[in-house]
């Protein structure tokens, strides 16, 4: 079996594609005036930036108005809760579920710091949350809602219709970190009742460093900075141009080809479960149907996910561990002990995630090593007895 090289951590960043990196270049090249300046060459781009809005606005289902673009789902994430809460004025009530991304868990706990009270929700253990337990939580300063479209480790979809339902029937604001949902699962604005969306384009082929945020018509925060007039102030400092016309463009093309590419992920998704649960004590994570398409993240019991990772390395595999390794930490991810896995299991996670590049060799190739790597790592566990 000769080595490949396959990627399976899109949910981690995706390579941007071909035709979004040419619609850039002539922005770094000789279309790079400032869209602030009043001569031809800043109007000309300033169209460029305008029509790259209309565009993720068509996308979204959106109004352009309502599209302010950010570096990314964590700056549209702070604008929108420390904004709305600086809005406020006053102490206030925030509810928000215990899965959700740091860039919305960090935030929360600071404005918890600061004297608002936040409630993390429980999720079951599939990841999602109840909405009656939602709904049981809301008190009469409760000013926001914040639950994520679908969670980055284990790729479970919450309930965005019913919440934004309960939302309006109290008219409290409501926020989602729809950084993964958005590329891979249509999404139309006009019928969803969500205030605020955040949004990320390296998620779905498009550049870092870029992002938007949808802030529905007649919902305002306080911005968080000061300097300069652009994006209606909300987001001073001159624009990323070039990152702002790949993302319109990146996303255009993901929505265009947005069933095609569930179908075949789906598919693919399938058969790699079905192929990783027949390794014995092999644990799926995340809901079974309620998930993204291309997000398979399971467990192997009696191993560790960092050497697993490791051995998948050196097979020419990326992928991803359910571990908060980063820092060094011994503390397995937030979102699997919300779930309810016990610490040793959750170490013996692992996330793959699957992208548009991405073949049925691809997941052949991987239910061969995958079983081997396993079956390598156990035999030296001191947990495991065959």
């Amino acid at each position: 079996m000769s080595k490949r090289n396959i990627y399976m951590d899109h949910s981690a960043t995706t390579p941007v594609r071909e035709e979004v990196v040419e619609a850039m270049l002539p922005f770094y090249r000789e279309l790079y005036g400032n869209p602030s300046s009043v001569h031809a060459l800043g109007r000309t781009v300033r169209r460029a930036v305008e029509e790259a809005r209309e565009k993720t606005a068509l996308a979204l289902g959106a109004e352009p108005t309502e599209i302010y673009f950010t570096a990314g789902g964590t700056e549209s994430n702070n604008i929108t809760l420390r904004g709305a809460a600086k809005k406020r004025g006053k102490p206030g009530h925030i509810i928000t579920s215990s899965i959700e991304h740091h860039a919305v868990l960090d935030v929360c706990s600071e404005l918890a710091a600061e004297g608002h009270r936040v409630t993390f929700l429980p999720v079951d253990h599939y990841g999602r949350v109840n909405v009656n337990q939602l709904q049981a939580a809301i008190t009469p300063d409760t000013f926001m809602f914040s639950i994520m479209a679908a969670n980055n480790e284990i790729g479970t979809l919450q309930p965005l219709a019913e919440i934004g339902e309960v939302a309006r029937e109290h008219q409290i604001l409501f926020h989602t970190d729809a950084v993964q949902l958005v590329g891979q699962l249509p999404i139309d604005l006009k019928s969803l009742n969500v205030d605020f969306l955040s949004l990320s384009a390296h998620k779905f082929n498009g550049p870092k460093g870029i992002g938007a945020l949808y802030m529905r018509k007649g919902a305002k925060v306080t911005p968080l900075y000061c300097g300069g007039g652009q994006e209606r102030k909300l987001r001073p400092g001159t624009e990323n141009v070039p990152g702002i016309v790949g993302l319109s463009l990146a996303l255009e093309l993901a929505v265009a080809e947005i069933e095609e590419k569930r179908k075949r992920l789906e598919a693919l998704r399938t058969k790699m479960i079905k192929g990783l649960l027949a390794i014995s004590e092999t644990i799926l994570n995340g809901h079974p149907e309620e998930r993204l398409p291309n997000n398979v993240n399971v467990s192997f019991k009696h191993i560790e996910g960092e050497a697993i990772l490791l051995g998948l390395d050196l097979e020419g595999i990326a992928a991803s561990s359910g571990s908060a390794c980063s820092s060094g930490s011994l503390d397995p991810s937030h979102v699997l002990s919300a779930i309810g896995l016990d610490h040793p299991t959750a170490h013996g996670s692992i996330r793959f995630s699957l992208g548009r590049g991405n073949t049925k060799e691809d997941v052949d190739y991987l239910l061969q090593v995958v079983p081997r790597v396993v079956d390598k790592l156990r035999r030296i566990s001191p947990t495991y007895h065959a």
